[in-house]
Order: C-alpha cells, then structure tokens, then sequence
C-alpha cells in the first residue's frame, strides 16, 4: 500500500487505512512506537501486560488460584 505525507497543522501524517489496522491488530487511541533504522520508519505496537482484570475475563472471571499446582518432575539442577 502507498501512502502519501500530508501536512496536519504544523506537522506531518498520513493515513492508513482500517484494513491495514485491523490486520496489525491497531486501534484508534492506541500507541505505537515510531522507529527509524536505516532510512526506513517502522511503527510497533509495544508490548503490554494484561492487568489482573483483563487476565481473569478470560476466564470467565474464575482464576482458580486455590491449592497447589503440580508442575511435574524436576529439570536440571533444581532441588524440590
């Protein structure tokens, strides 16, 4: 896809298009890291830790964080 750099106010942008955003998982609001390496600009969107919330509505909101947790035989040197 090209894109063409417009003036925005006193600065630069362009536009991309939902397609594009929707495949690299971006949305409105969100940020994204601008990188130039090499003469080529590259945005990432930077890795982001699940809050304790979030990571339980993926669990229907049950964690089951009760008991021991069986993590098998040991491996390597560690002593149980």
């Amino acid at each position: 896809m090209k894109v063409q750099v417009k003036a925005w106010g006193n600065s630069q942008g362009i536009r991309i298009s939902k397609d594009i955003l929707r495949e690299a998982d971006v949305e409105i609001d969100d940020e994204l890291e601008v990188k130039v390496v090499n003469g080529m600009i590259t945005l990432v969107k930077p890795f982001r830790h699940k809050t304790l919330e979030e990571r339980a509505a993926e669990f229907n909101g049950n964690l089951n964080l009760v008991g021991e947790y069986n993590w098998g035989e040991p491996v390597g040197r560690e002593v149980w």
